[in-house]
């Protein structure tokens, strides 16, 4: 078990592991495009390799969809794509809110404008 340090160390451990599996599905992707052949089948390929590199089999038949999917061999949206709706969603509910508190600051000041004028 991993024991997080407080402080910087924390974030920097966790990109370097996100780092270090991307290299691994990057590999594992590699492995079984090029070898995929010398088996009976795609998923025999697949076990193969991940007996080899140790992640599930399961997770490396989603790398090669996605890097499929990226390198358009698959229909769907790519990593690009998804990134980019992700981050549109997040702006768009921001200013949802922001348009929620400019409204309720309207109605706020509207009504103290409506008291000042009512004496």
């Amino acid at each position: 078990m991993q024991v997080k340090r407080p402080g910087l160390m924390g974030p920097v451990l966790e990109r370097m592991e996100l780092a270090a599996s991307s290299r691994t599905a990057r590999g594992a992707v590699r492995m079984v495009l090029d070898h995929e052949q010398e088996y009976g089948s795609r998923w025999e390929a697949i076990c193969s390799v991940a007996e080899k590199l140790g992640p599930k089999a399961e997770t490396i038949r989603q790398w090669i969809i996605r890097s499929e999917t990226d390198s358009g061999q698959r229909k769907g949206a790519s990593t690009d794509e998804l990134a980019e709706l992700k981050r549109l969603k997040r702006e768009n509910a921001e200013l949802k809110r922001a348009n929620d508190i400019l409204k309720s600051a309207a109605h706020f000041f509207g009504a103290e404008l409506d008291r000042r004028s009512a004496k």
